[in-house]
């Protein structure tokens, strides 16, 4: 638990006023504009870049240029991510800058375990290594460093403010390794590049954070400031409303975990067919899914095909994990299509609001995915849906929903 300061930390005075400043890093004077330099460039050019490959491309080329020689630099970052745990960043000087995602799991644990960066965190002080000195096993990289020629590795630990725990490692092939003016340069300016990472990977773990919770549009409508209660963004789109029947008894006698996963491997049949039609998942509602596919100003009914095509290949994948035994008993599926404007904005009270989906059409979406069961039909669709679609359908009479006082004409897609 955290305890509030009473008083607030007392501060060094910056290197300009502090005389030992440069004696405190070793640094040789003469050495002064080189590192002044690089400081500079990453508060100015690479703070600019949102890219952290290209920052740390751009690094190890201004490191090479100050005769610091820099064959291969990597760097792994923790990452808020639902399907990573963390980035790992490679740049080597003959191949560029390529990145891994790091998965979530025991395996990817123990293998953390196991490397020169959870030595450096434990021990919060930089490794040096001479590879000619340095035994196989001592780490899993070791030998595959050596196969690659080079000489002396340097392991560098980064602590973000956060808490999170991250690192950057050096290798060169130059004969003799690391000089300890590199080494000292490299001390003067590594507080600099660790503060550049923390802020590109704040802002991209609050982008990634933000997309997963509210959906890619409104994540961006937050960040660019709509974020004030009662402000509305309206959007012409097809409406695509989805909620598994019999939930309510279905999970009743399941653990919650068992729930969790119960609708985590409903959902994987849900939303990939959504995404791959260009399709965005604006709201889980328990069971349910609300989902919009924008209508492109040239052409109204490519929105309308892309939410059916989505439609009908979700109701596939359900049937085919049926069929494979992964539900049991076998899940059905209600899908509703209505075409018409999906409004989203700020609802709720003081500093606590929910970026949510309202209006009269996504209300009778809704609605109209409560007649799947009533009618048995998996997937229906109202008359503004059908309207633009661009193929026939099969009419199923006018049927009464909440909240209208006349029926509403339903249809389903023409059986072939």
């Amino acid at each position: 638990m955290f305890e509030r300061e009473t008083a607030p930390p007392s501060l060094s005075p910056p290197a300009a006023l502090n005389p030992n400043r440069l004696e405190a890093y070793g640094l040789d004077p003469a050495l002064l504009p080189d590192a002044l330099a690089m400081r500079d460039w990453l508060l100015a050019e690479a703070a600019r870049t949102h890219d952290l490959g290209q920052v740390l491309s751009g690094f190890a080329g201004c490191l090479n240029a100050l005769g610091i020689p820099i064959d291969r630099l990597t760097n792994a970052i923790d990452a808020l991510h639902s399907e990573y745990s963390g980035i790992g960043r490679y740049w080597t000087l003959e191949g560029g800058a390529t990145y891994e995602l790091f998965p979530h799991g025991a395996e990817a644990d123990r293998l953390y375990a196991e490397s020169p960066f959870a030595h450096v965190h434990r021990t919060r002080e930089w490794l040096l290594l001479d590879l000619s000195q340095t035994p196989d096993d001592l780490f899993g990289v070791i030998p595959d460093l050596k196969a690659a020629g080079y000489r002396h590795y340097l392991v560098a630990p980064i602590f973000f403010t956060g808490g999170s725990q991250n690192g950057i490692t050096f290798a060169t092939r130059a004969a003799g390794g690391f000089t300890e003016r590199g080494l000292r340069l490299l001390r003067f300016v590594m507080p600099t590049l660790a503060f550049i990472l923390e802020v590109r990977s704040v802002n991209l773990r609050l982008d990634n954070v933000l997309r997963i919770y509210v959906g890619d549009d409104p994540h961006r409508a937050i960040l660019s400031g709509i974020i004030r209660r009662g402000q509305v963004s309206r959007i012409r789109s097809a409406i695509f409303f989805a909620d598994m029947r019999d939930y309510t008894r279905r999970s009743a006698t399941l653990a919650p975990e068992a729930a969790v996963e119960l609708l985590n491997d409903y959902f994987d049949c849900l939303v990939p067919p959504i995404e791959a039609e260009g399709g965005e998942v604006l709201k889980y509602m328990g069971d349910g899914l609300l989902a919009i596919f924008r209508e492109p100003e040239d052409d109204s009914g490519r929105a309308a095909q892309s939410a059916l095509t989505a439609a009908v290949e979700t109701l596939a994948r359900l049937e085919a994990a049926n069929g494979e035994g992964l539900f049991r008993p076998a899940i059905t599926a209600g899908i509703a299509l209505h075409h018409g404007e999906a409004a989203y904005g700020n609802v709720g009270s003081g500093a606590r609001l929910d970026f949510t989906v309202i209006g009269p059409d996504v209300n009778l979406a809704s609605r109209i995915a409560q007649l799947n069961k009533t009618i048995d039909e998996p997937l229906l669709m109202s008359k503004p849906f059908v309207d633009h679609l661009r193929g026939a359908s099969e009419p199923l009479g006018a049927h009464p929903v909440d909240g209208l006082e006349e029926p509403v004409p339903i249809y389903r897609p023409c059986r072939a």
